[in-house]
């Protein structure tokens, strides 16, 4: 498997502007940077929750940051967030494998938020369906084609000062 179907379909129909980076299987966002050479602040990660009264969304934050359910929960306007567990996840992303979700949650009916500190990024790099590639876009690309909601959603753990 490469890029999920859904994934590739839409990049074409919109022209967008990528490319596509290999690698040998990695599994964790943080690993898969890492097997691609890429700072873990520029791996976008999906994360996707579930609110109080069912409904399911996409976050989407840096692969060095942790998700803050209740900042998400208040900066949202949704209480009682849950994360969706991985058995649900094959039924919402069928042509992707376990943990290899892209970003465009809109792609399957679900919203999107991302955390404002994505838009930092130079380029943004995330998985497309497969642990196998990557694919790399830079911030003004990703949100013309994923229009997400941006905003502060993720625990930003302060970084230490190394004397």
């Amino acid at each position: 498997m490469t890029l999920s179907k859904r994934l590739r379909r839409f990049l074409q129909d919109e022209a967008a502007d990528y490319r596509l980076l290999s690698h040998q299987d990695a599994y964790a966002a943080q690993r898969v940077a890492a097997a691609v050479h890429v700072p873990g602040r520029q791996m976008a990660k999906p994360v996707v929750v579930r609110d109080a009264g069912g409904q399911v969304m996409m976050v989407v934050l840096p692969a060095t940051e942790r998700l803050h359910l209740p900042t998400l929960a208040l900066a949202i306007g949704h209480a009682s967030l849950s994360l969706v567990d991985e058995r649900e996840l094959t039924d919402l992303f069928p042509d992707c494998e376990v943990g290899a979700v892209p970003p465009f949650g809109g792609l399957y009916g679900l919203p999107v938020y991302v955390d404002s500190c994505l838009r930092e990024q130079p380029e943004l790099f995330f998985q497309g369906g497969d642990h196998r590639e990557v694919v790399a876009m830079r911030w003004p690309e990703f949100e013309r084609l994923c229009r997400p909601v941006v905003g502060q959603l993720c625990f930003h753990a302060p970084h230490r000062k190394i004397a």
